[in-house]
């Protein structure tokens, strides 16, 4: 429960894409997961962020800082149509 924390979770956010696909599917779980202490009202104000913006804004930065993500199998089975 600390601007720390809420700064944590959003620099995971668009740093780490496979955290950001876990905290979209289960937030608590996920921050819980990675350490992180979170107020309701903080959970709330940041599941409620848009997913594109996080993706889009992401995109723009410097590879050299994202974590790299790998491709498992099962992740690719469900991508395919």
């Amino acid at each position: 429960m600390s601007q720390q924390a809420v700064e944590q979770t959003l620099g995971k956010l668009l740093t780490d894409e496979s955290f950001r696909e876990r905290f979209f599917t289960t937030p608590r779980e996920t921050v819980w997961a990675a350490g992180l202490r979170l107020s309701d009202i903080e959970m709330a104000a940041l599941s409620g962020l848009s997913r594109s913006a996080l993706r889009s804004f992401s995109a723009g930065l410097d590879p050299r800082i994202c974590r790299l993500c790998l491709v498992t199998e099962s992740s690719q089975e469900e991508r395919q149509p």
